[in-house]
């Protein structure tokens, strides 16, 4: 394994990686297109989440397919016969004719992927969470955006329009100011125990390349195919995955970014290989302009907030409540509704000034053929996901964390420092 970096190496590092094109190999393959040309894709991981990606990206050229399973490679090359196939997405990014580049792969994959993807100068659709670690997540942003390639995180809700009309109502004030909001996502991940056992990895699965820069373990299904979120070594549970999609609402109407503290307000023991099943985490933001300080408090796993009555909190199992001076905004994905009801009747909604979206997958498609921008690029979902991956970082070092975003560290936590950062098995790096 690669030793943890300092603070002072990490930022060298990452300022080396993203500071010049010079130092980055190839100028890139992207073209210059017109919109009604197509784009040349290559898809990272085509079953589960992958196999809805491919489908969202099938009118344009899919030129290339890699996943490590050969069973589920050959499922998609057969509806695909045109394609490249590859088990090594390393070898993927050599194929010359590839434009961009979509992951759809298990968390701790990200990373790697994108920034091969990066570096190489393809455009890049990711999965959300962007990375696995904190420390992953600021390196692919920062060098997205010094080689102004389109990118965006796979926050397809963002794209509804339930969502902008949230934001429409938030930021034209009808709940007033807003200091308060609170998340929650009732799925339940973790909890569990190392397995014990070592069964044979199955026919066709490429289980070395799965693991990709992880440590290396056995094969056992309780990894792979569906349940690895269940474990740190390849995600972070509820937060890491419904985090990005349900902070996002909140993210996005009041313009957060990086909080300034993280703490943990309950959870069970920390187990050191599992996620925990239910967890409460609380973040401070800051001021942004003439906007207040918010305080916003995540629940994962049947964990709601107190303030939730009792119809909404059977009718709202997931959801966000925004607390204003003037009311509240209960919101899912596809639901808002204005509280007390009675005190809201005869509102007029603003007049829609948030331009519904032609697709999530389509608005990138479309940006990476004009230059033109995409509403959840790393730019923003990085912050989104540094957010999220931080109540986990807090919850599992037992502290709050006052958090420095600038250098990248908890200043009252040294310990943090090994959650924060990534660290890759020989061979793999960034």
């Amino acid at each position: 394994m690669e030793s943890h970096l300092s603070r002072r190496d990490f930022l060298k590092r990452a300022a080396f990686t993203t500071g010049s094109a010079v130092l980055l190999a190839p100028s890139g393959f992207a073209r210059k297109l017109s919109p009604n040309d197509k784009l040349n894709l290559g898809v990272i991981g085509v079953a589960g989440r992958g196999r809805d990606d491919l489908n969202e990206v099938s009118s344009q050229n899919i030129v290339a397919l890699c996943d490590v399973d050969d069973t589920k490679l050959a499922a998609a090359a057969k509806k695909l016969p045109g394609a490249k196939t590859y088990n090594d997405f390393r070898r993927l990014m050599d194929q010359k004719d590839i434009d961009a580049i979509v992951i759809g792969t298990p968390d701790h994959t990200h990373a790697v992927a994108a920034m091969a993807a990066l570096k190489s100068g393809r455009h890049v659709y990711c999965e959300k969470p962007l990375t696995r670690t904190v420390s992953e997540c600021r390196i692919v942003t920062e060098l997205a955006r010094k080689r102004g390639l389109v990118t965006q995180l796979g926050t397809q809700i963002h794209a509804l329009d339930n969502y902008r009309r949230v934001v429409e109502l938030i930021r034209t004030g009808a709940i007033g100011l807003v200091r308060e909001v609170h998340v929650w996502a009732s799925a339940v991940y973790g909890g569990m125990e190392l397995p014990k056992d070592e069964p044979p990895v199955p026919p066709g699965l490429h289980w070395d390349l799965w693991l990709g820069p992880v440590e290396f373990r056995p094969y056992h299904p309780e990894y792979v195919p569906a349940r690895w979120r269940n474990w740190w070594a390849f995600g972070g549970g509820t937060l890491a995955d419904f985090g990005c999609h349900f902070m996002d609402l909140p993210f996005w109407a009041l313009e957060l970014r990086h909080p300034l503290t993280v703490e943990v307000i309950d959870g069970p023991p920390v187990n050191p290989e599992s996620v925990p099943p239910w967890l409460i985490v609380r973040y401070t933001h800051p001021a942004r302009g003439d906007k207040p300080p918010v305080v916003l408090t995540w629940y994962q796993g049947g964990k709601q907030p107190a303030l939730l009555e009792g119809e909404h909190r059977e009718a709202f199992k997931s959801g966000v409540l925004f607390v204003g001076e003037k009311g509240r905004l209960l919101a899912d994905y596809t639901r808002r509704q204005l509280l007390p009801e009675k005190e809201f009747e005869g509102l007029k909604p603003p007049t829609p000034f948030i331009p519904n979206s032609i697709g999530h997958h389509k608005e990138w498609i479309h940006a990476c053929k004009t230059g033109g921008a995409t509403t959840c690029a790393f730019d923003y979902s990085g912050p989104l996901t540094e957010a999220a991956l931080l109540g986990n970082v807090a919850y599992r070092v037992g502290q709050k964390l006052e958090w420095d975003a600038k250098g990248m560290q908890a200043t009252n936590c040294p310990a943090a420092e090994r959650f924060i950062k990534h660290q890759y098995r020989k061979g793999w790096s960034l």
